[in-house]
C-alpha cells in the first residue's frame, strides 16, 4: 500500500535512475494512482524515456503526460529533412516491410500509416525513429492485417501469458474472430502492457482489446 507522495517518490527516483534523462526537467504529481508528468525536454527519446520510466512502477494505474518536446536550433530540421530520415530509419530495419508504411511529417510530428502482418513490426515502426533528431512526436495509425487465416485459439493465448513473468490468476481471455480480448487486473501497467504484447503475438491477430485493470491500493497522505 503507498500513499500519493510515496508514489510520486518512486516515479521521481524512477526517472532520476535513467541516464538518458535529467530529473530536473521532469515534474511529477500523484494522485490516488493517477501519475502526471510535466516538463520541458529537448528530445522525443526523452520525453517517451520518461513515460516509459513511470509506467515500470508498482502502483502506476494511469499516466498523463503533458512533457513538451523543444527542438534546439542546433538540431533542428526542416519537415523534409525528418521524412528523409524516417524513410532512411525504416529501410535499414530489417522488421520492417518499408512497401507498406506511409510517412508524414508536419511541424516535427510523424504520423506513420499503412498495414503490416505482426503488431511488433507496428512498434518496430516506431521505435526506429524514436532518437532521430528533430522530432517532436509521433501518431502510430499503422494497422495490423495478418495473412494467416488460422482460427485463435483461446488457450494457447493463455499459456502464452502462463509461461510469462506475469502474474495472471486474475486476466481473463476472450477470442471472437481475429480480436483477443483481455479483462480482470494485474498489479502494474507494466503487466498490462506486457500482457498486451504476448496476446499480440498470437498467430492470426488483428486486434488485441486490453481492458485490464491496474489494481493497487492507495490511503491519503
Amino acid at each position: 500500500m503507498k500513499n500519493n507522495s510515496e508514489l510520486q517518490i518512486d516515479v521521481q527516483n524512477a526517472i532520476k535512475w535513467e541516464p538518458l534523462l535529467n530529473a530536473a526537467e521532469i515534474g511529477v504529481t500523484a494522485k490516488d494512482g493517477i501519475i502526471s508528468l510535466t516538463g520541458i525536454v529537448d528530445s522525443y527519446a526523452k520525453k517517451m524515456e520518461a513515460e516509459n520510466a513511470a509506467k515500470k512502477v508498482i502502483g502506476v494505474r494511469a499516466l498523463v503526460e503533458n512533457i513538451e518536446v523543444k527542438i534546439p536550433n542546433s538540431w533542428s530540421k526542416t519537415d523534409a529533412e525528418i521524412a528523409t530520415d524516417v524513410l532512411n530509419a525504416l529501410k535499414s530495419n530489417w522488421t520492417n516491410p518499408k512497401e507498406t508504411i506511409k510517412v508524414k511529417v508536419e511541424n516535427g510530428w510523424i504520423t506513420l500509416e499503412g498495414n503490416v502482418i505482426w503488431n511488433y513490426q507496428k512498434d518496430a515502426a516506431k521505435n526506429a525513429i524514436h532518437y532521430l533528431n528533430g522530432v517532436k512526436g509521433v501518431t502510430n495509425n499503422i494497422k495490423i492485417k495478418a495473412e494467416t487465416r488460422d482460427a485463435i485459439e483461446k488457450k494457447d493465448v493463455e499459456n502464452a501469458l502462463k509461461r510469462s513473468a506475469i502474474d495472471d490468476r486474475d486476466i481473463e481471455v476472450a477470442v471472437s474472430g481475429t480480436t483477443v480480448s483481455l479483462t480482470g487486473s494485474v498489479n502494474s501497467w507494466y503487466q498490462k502492457e506486457e500482457a498486451g504484447r504476448i496476446a499480440w503475438n498470437t498467430p492470426g491477430i488483428w486486434r488485441v482489446d486490453n481492458d485490464l485493470a491496474v489494481e493497487h491500493k492507495y490511503f491519503l497522505g
